[in-house]
Formats: structure tokens, C-alpha cells, sequence
């Protein structure tokens, strides 16, 4: 048991440095090839952040455990707005005046809504993970265009789009960026399928699904990205980047990464998924709506007491998780 531990643990830590290098060579490879760094933040960069939970969404349902990449996915996007947003606002109060994250918070909820209506007949189709992967390339396209658009009539003034397009590498030699690029195509597959059998070895050793343990040491662990960008970028000063990381990762989790369980092991799902752990999802999203928008103008605050709400929501979901595990 020990030794499956520790494999779960240095395959969690080699999965987050690998999607790391894997960013860093394809931004610089882009650079290199004389794409914007603007296009490598919206796209590469932010999709980074996500390369874990698409890994592990991926590796996990082809190993016939989509309960697994179910459970990342949702427990990623509680830890993000509960956790690691709760701990960036209790170290520092945000004020966020991005226009993109203004439009993107009703987005992320009508999104998350839609998934939790998507799994709360305890099944996740093709159908239905094909509606989010094109939906995951719709939104991708529709901000590029918005963005080029107003990059090209020099209207580009958003905080966030400056501020992830300050974030991209500096471009380096194309053989060093093509050795980190195969470096993360390779760890990062391998790390993912080892932590995915470590992780459902645990979890038939305590009893435990594949699903708490997608919503809780994965999630956690897949989340850590997050966490140090967040800190990053208030250390920076960069408040509107530390709360857009975690809108636009917690939009990918769902169109990019939950999509996957159901394009890849279409079928019926654990039962608490939907009807505990899907809603609890919206229900912290739904928080986090009421909490950006309970000013009626200006810019968004989010108090170190609204970071104390956050985190004590998580503490209470995860206590939630232990509870029934007892049961």
C-alpha cells in the first residue's frame, strides 16, 4: 500500500511539472513561429493550467473508470472557486476589473448548470460530452475573434488579456523548445496513467470509488497549478489574472475535461455524482456569482471575509465526503 501511495504521489507531482514544460516549449515554439504572445496567453497558457485534468479525464475513461474523470473534473472546479480562490482572497483582497471575467462569471454558471443537468439522470452520454467539446471550441473561437478584433482596432484594454499576454515565456532556441515540448508529451501521458492505477488500487484497498478519489486527492492535487498561478499574480499585483486563471480553468474542466468521460466511456455514472456532488458544484459556483456581483458597479471585490466563505464551503464539502465515507 505504501509503495502505491507513493507512486499516486510522485505521479501527481511529475503530471503538474510535465504540463508545465509542455507549456513552456509550445508557447515558445509559437513565438518562435511568429504567433502573438496574446493568441499563446488566451490559448496555451490558459489551457495549461488545465493539461492535468484532461490527462487524467482521458487516461481514466479509456481505463474504463470515467467515474474517476467525472469526479476530477467536478472536484476540480469546487477546490478552484472553494479552495484555492478562498486562499488567495484571504491573502490578499481582489479587485478585478476585467470586462472578459465580468462576461465570463454568468458563463461559468450557465455552463456548470448545464453539466449538472447533464448528469443528474445518473447517466453521461456521447451526445452529451460531444455538446461540450464543441462548446469548448466555440468558446475558444468566439474569444479569439473578440480579442483580434479589438487587438486590430487597438482597443485591447481589458486587464486580464494584458496581463495573460505579460504571462506568456520568453521565447527560447526551437531545439530547447522542442526538447520541452516532447519532455511534457511524454511525462504526461505516462505520469497520468500511472497515478490513475495507483489511485484505483487505493481506492478498492479503503473501499473508497473511483469517484471520491477523482473529487479529492486528484482534484486537490490537479488543482495546485491554480493555487501557485493565483499567488503568482497577486505577488504581481495582478488581481484580474488571479480570479481569470480560475474562471477560464473551471470552463475548461467542464467543456474540455468532463467532455471526455463522455466521448471516450459513454454510460451510466455513480449515482452521488448527481445528486451530491453536481450540485454542490453549481451551488459553489452560484456563490461565486452572488459574490462578484453583489456590487451593482464598479469593479469586482472579493474580501478576505468572502475568502473566509469560501473556504469554509470547502472544508464543509469536504467533511460532507467523509461522512458518507463512514456510512
Amino acid at each position: 500500500m505504501f509503495v502505491q501511495i507513493l507512486i499516486l504521489l510522485i505521479s501527481l507531482v511529475t503530471l503538474v511539472w510535465s504540463a508545465d514544460k509542455f507549456v513552456f516549449g509550445a508557447s515558445s515554439l509559437a513565438r518562435n513561429f511568429g504567433i502573438s504572445p496574446m493568441i499563446i496567453g488566451l490559448t496555451i497558457v490558459a489551457m495549461g493550467s488545465s493539461a492535468p485534468e484532461m490527462m487524467i479525464a482521458g487516461t481514466a475513461s479509456f481505463h474504463g473508470n470515467p467515474n474517476t474523470a467525472i469526479g476530477n473534473a467536478i472536484g476540480s472546479n469546487i477546490t478552484n472557486i472553494a479552495l484555492v480562490l478562498g486562499i488567495t482572497a484571504l491573502l490578499h483582497p481582489l479587485s478585478v476589473s476585467s470586462s472578459t471575467i465580468k462576461r465570463e462569471i454568468p458563463l461559468i454558471l450557465a455552463i456548470t448548470a448545464l453539466a449538472y443537468w447533464m448528469l443528474s439522470d445518473n447517466q453521461f452520454t456521447f451526445n452529451e460530452g460531444l455538446i461540450l467539446i464543441i462548446g469548448f471550441f466555440v468558446y475558444i473561437f468566439s474569444l479569439l475573434f473578440i480579442t483580434l478584433k479589438r487587438a486590430k482596432d487597438n482597443k485591447v484594454n481589458d486587464a486580464m488579456i494584458l496581463e495573460a499576454e505579460s504571462e506568456v515565456p520568453e521565447a527560447i532556441k526551437t531545439p530547447l523548445a522542442l526538447f520541452w515540448l516532447t519532455v511534457g508529451l511524454i511525462l504526461l501521458p505516462l505520469s497520468a496513467s500511472y497515478l490513475v492505477d495507483s489511485s484505483v488500487f487505493i481506492a478498492k484497498a479503503f473501499g473508497i470509488s473511483d469517484l471520491v478519489i477523482g473529487l479529492t486527492v486528484i482534484a486537490i492535487g490537479t488543482s495546485l497549478p491554480e493555487l501557485a498561478a493565483s499567488i503568482m499574480s497577486i505577488i504581481k499585483k495582478e488581481d484580474d489574472l488571479a480570479l481569470g486563471n480560475i474562471i477560464g480553468s473551471n470552463i475548461f474542466n467542464i467543456l474540455a475535461v468532463l467532455s471526455l468521460a463522455g466521448l471516450i466511456a459513454p454510460g451510466d455514472i455513480d449515482q452521488d455524482a448527481s445528486v451530491r456532488d453536481a450540485p454542490f458544484m453549481l451551488g459553489v459556483t452560484l456563490l461565486l456569482f452572488i459574490l462578484c456581483f453583489s456590487r451593482h458597479s464598479g469593479n469586482f471585490r472579493i474580501t478576505r471575509f468572502k475568502g473566509v466563505l469560501l473556504l469554509f464551503t470547502f472544508i464543509a464539502y469536504q467533511m460532507l465526503l467523509f461522512s458518507q465515507l463512514k456510512n
